[in-house]
């Protein structure tokens, strides 16, 4: 049965690969998905039977019910690792997903914000409370830093040299790396070990390792992070909807944007490929051509 070696390879990705959990709960929605189009085929079928004919009949489908092209790049990245598993483990001959091509993508630059808006952003928790200071402190870090979110909740007390300014960070595919803070992030920090987070500690568990405390005194979730996040982005920009990897991309465009060399902003953000960080060299020429619109007297044409 497919849904046996869909759940036999979560487990071999989960365990050998050392994927993240977030990783593979998309996986096993994307596999699962394509379980129950097999059995809409053909119940019962077996893996070993599956072709290219079948797998373009799936990604017909999809395109029909009008997935978006990144969801189906998504979605057939999720079959690739499937169906090397299973040529690996001798159940296919021959890798089904070979000689199909997942749709272009469009390119999307990421969102940023604006210098001013950063330092809005930066300056809007309350550093009178304990929660304050502690929010005070994620903001700098992050854009500090340029970690993700899910790098933040797992910094513990000893990935921390304050006295050097750096911190040891656990990124994707457990891959450490080491990222940079700045004076102000220091300063937040500091300011948050010495009131902030001395407060939100719980005496019944004065030996909690992580750096950032839910108000219980235990470690801060990726989720809650999110809505604090959420909160402070409203205060400074009018859309809706802002993602927490806004501030890694504005870090990433304002360390381009005064004179950082792509290699360095790479390791910084942890990329694998130079090609993922090159995406801030076009974020870089918008901004360059507003500001040369916005002060060369003769930039802009006559109507």
């Amino acid at each position: 049965m497919v849904q046996e070696e869909i759940d036999r390879f979560l487990s071999y990705f989960q365990a050998v690969r050392n994927a993240s959990p977030h990783t593979v709960r998309a996986y096993a929605s994307d596999l699962e998905q394509f379980a129950v189009f097999l059995s809409s085929e053909e119940p019962d079928m077996e893996p070993g039977r599956v072709d290219s004919r079948i797998l373009r009949r799936y990604l017909a489908r999809l395109q029909k019910q009008g997935a978006k092209k990144s969801s189906v790049a998504r979605k057939m990245a999720s079959l690739r690792a499937f169906f090397k598993y299973l040529v690996k483990k001798g159940l296919l001959n021959l890798d089904p997903t070979l000689g199909i091509n997942s749709p272009r993508q469009d390119k999307r630059l990421p969102k940023f914000l604006l210098t001013e808006q950063v330092e809005a952003l930066l300056t809007a928790p309350n550093e009178t409370d304990p929660l304050g200071q502690r929010d005070a402190a994620i903001l700098e870090v992050l854009y500090a830093t340029g970690a993700r979110v899910s790098e933040l909740v797992g910094m513990n007390l000893n990935d921390i040299d304050m006295r050097v300014g750096e911190i040891k960070v656990l990124g994707k595919g457990s891959k450490e790396r080491i990222v940079l803070l700045g004076r102000a992030a220091r300063e937040a920090l500091g300011a948050y070990f010495a009131g902030g987070r001395t407060k939100l500690i719980s005496q019944k568990n004065l030996q909690e390792n992580a750096v950032f405390l839910n108000k219980n005194g235990g470690r801060l979730t990726d989720r809650s992070v999110r809505r604090l996040l959420d909160k402070y982005f409203a205060t400074v920009s009018c859309e809706t909807k802002i993602s927490p990897h806004v501030l890694r991309h504005s870090f990433a465009t304002h360390m381009l944007e005064h004179g950082a060399d792509l290699r360095s902003i790479q390791e910084l953000l942890g990329h694998s490929s130079i090609s993922t960080t090159q995406i801030y060299t076009h974020v870089s020429r918008e901004r360059l051509k507003e500001v040369y619109e916005s002060a060369h007297p003769r930039a802009l044409r006559e109507e």
